[in-house]
């Protein structure tokens, strides 16, 4: 099962992000305000596919929205992967963190 919790001003996933539940993790996402810069850490994250890319850009969208910025930390190599073959790699903000 994944799940986001929030932390001051970081959400901490876990689980699988795919295509069969990306729309459940959106909606439970929907209920986290951004009301601060954000970190999203994907330590927690086991497995992912294409609808993991969708969430991190609608992530960003949220943010940008709320005149706020997101990165994003421990991302899966197979994600950062596929962020390379779908040319979107340079759109999401990484943190060194």
């Amino acid at each position: 099962m994944t799940s986001i919790t929030l932390q001051s001003n970081q959400w901490n996933v876990t689980g699988d992000i795919l295509v069969d539940n990306a729309n459940a993790v959106l909606i439970e996402s929907n209920a986290l305000e951004i009301t601060d810069d954000l970190q999203i850490d994907f330590s927690g994250v086991t497995d992912v596919d294409t609808a993991a890319l969708s969430l991190l850009i609608e992530w960003q969208r949220r943010a940008l929205a709320a005149n706020k910025k997101v990165a994003f930390t421990q991302l899966p190599e197979s994600l950062i992967s596929l962020a390379t073959l779908y040319g979107v790699a340079d759109f999401i903000p990484l943190s060194t963190s």
